[in-house]
């Protein structure tokens, strides 16, 4: 009886790190400069999900590194670029913004991920809005 306890516990805990949910989900993410007469909806890719963490008992004992947990962050990904229209001359009308190809559980990485535990709710417009659809503007 142990043993096959034992190895379901294995089992479970095997799966559990296989199918950790770290995938590219779609989102809508908003741009706009102040001096450009409109804002622009884009819709993009970002990685998003659950991934496996432990919480270590003795937390006093540890080195700092050690107690980084894991996120949801990109394996591969691409820019892509967009012009935001009706901008004046003296402003560059271009944004890039990174899209998700795939998807890792890891540590997260600054260089290219924005690392905070609370999602910012600036996500809106207060412009007109144009939409932005693979390549061409609406």
């Amino acid at each position: 009886m142990t043993a096959i306890f034992l190895m379901s516990m294995l089992f479970g805990l095997a799966c559990g790190q296989a199918m950790a949910f770290c995938i590219p989900t779609e989102y809508m993410m908003h741009v706009e400069r102040k001096e450009c007469a409109y804002c622009l909806t884009i819709n993009t890719t970002i990685c998003a999900g659950y991934c496996m963490t432990r919480d270590f008992n003795g937390k006093l004992f540890l080195p700092k590194y050690a107690l980084s947990q894991d996120v949801c962050t990109y394996r591969d990904f691409m820019y892509k670029t967009v012009e935001i229209p009706r901008c004046p001359r003296h402003v560059t009308p271009y944004f890039s913004y990174p899209v998700a190809i795939s998807c890792k559980c890891g540590k997260c990485n600054t260089d290219y991920s924005d690392c905070i535990h609370e999602a910012i709710k600036t996500n809106y417009c207060t412009k007109p809005q144009k939409s932005y659809v693979v390549g061409f503007s609406i």
